[in-house]
């Protein structure tokens, strides 16, 4: 493992985690009617606490995509769902809430689990799948599953809508991460001649604007424990599946690393779900009466 990769990749994941908090602080007061359309960026951008957060949020990305060049997507991908902890370390300056048995044993699991899939894993570079069958039914499969659960989101609004529309954005970013690697592969073997005459970085940016737009709509309606778990746990594990299923990615099959591995992963998802709902939380502004003003739409 690259000391490099691993430093940006918590880099990034801080960045992330930061600006995950600021904007959803930004996003809950922007217009109901805004709900998944591109207008919410519109009316965020105004707002100097969302711009902020977008400022960190890029940055993040940034340093994940120097970290992806440098390493492999299943050792980038867990070591990014930590922004969770980065997350919860600014909601509790905001809340002033204690750590506690419940924070705790979520930093654990998730630090554990994220050690534990490496170590057992040993994640490596490969050679990319050549059939662009493979490529696309993975791809397809995620975006198809991305498509479904936003369609759900509208219809369940003040139940499951933010969590569905945070599942899907996870997928849309896993994906993306995957496209961000290829594209800097073509970059590396043929400079910006050979990146712009590919598919890949125009995917990427497409990916990453629908994406936004859905976090910020479940930033919007909903306080971020129902969302940025969910959203935290999707992207790595559909990261994973895209380096392992057509980037090349290689991990370590034996039945003692597959058990380690698993045993990672679920680790990862349940420390995610338990500092997600931690009460240092935000649970968000006049959470109510935005409930009541859906009701009524």
């Amino acid at each position: 493992m690259s000391v490099l990769v691993l430093v940006l990749a918590v880099s990034a994941a801080c960045c992330l985690g930061f600006g995950f908090v600021l904007q959803q602080n930004a996003a809950q007061r922007a217009p109901l009617g805004d709900f998944l359309s591109p207008r919410l960026l519109l009316d965020l951008v105004r707002v100097p606490l969302w711009l902020a957060g977008m400022g960190l949020m890029v940055a993040g990305m940034v340093l994940g995509a120097i970290a992806l060049g440098g390493g492999e997507l299943t050792l980038v991908e867990p070591l990014l769902a930590t922004n969770l902890l980065f997350a919860l370390a600014l909601s509790r300056i905001q809340t002033r809430q204690p750590l506690g048995p419940q924070g705790w044993a979520g930093l654990t699991l998730l630090a554990g689990g994220v050690t534990a899939f490496i170590l057992a894993g040993e994640p490596r570079g490969g050679s990319a799948v050549s059939d662009p069958l493979r490529h696309w039914l993975i791809i397809g499969v995620m975006l198809g599953v991305a498509v479904l659960l936003t369609a759900c989101a509208g219809r369940f609004r003040l139940t499951w809508g933010p969590t569905l529309l945070a599942l899907a954005a996870g997928l849309l970013y896993g994906v993306q991460d995957a496209l961000t690697r290829v594209s800097g592969r073509r970059f590396s073997a043929g400079g910006l001649s050979e990146l712009l005459t590919g598919w890949q970085p125009y995917t990427v940016v497409i990916l990453g604007v629908t994406g936004l737009v859905l976090v910020q709509s479940a930033f919007e309606t909903a306080p971020l424990r129902r969302s940025l778990p969910a959203l935290t746990a999707a992207q790595p594990l559909a990261g994973i599946a895209c380096g392992v299923g057509f980037l090349g990615d290689r991990l370590r099959t034996d039945t003692a690393a597959l058990a380690w591995e698993a045993a990672g992963l679920a680790s990862v998802v349940a420390g995610i779900v338990l500092l997600g709902l931690h009460p240092a939380m935000p649970q968000g502004t006049g959470e109510s009466g935005r409930e009541r003003a859906l009701q009524r739409r």
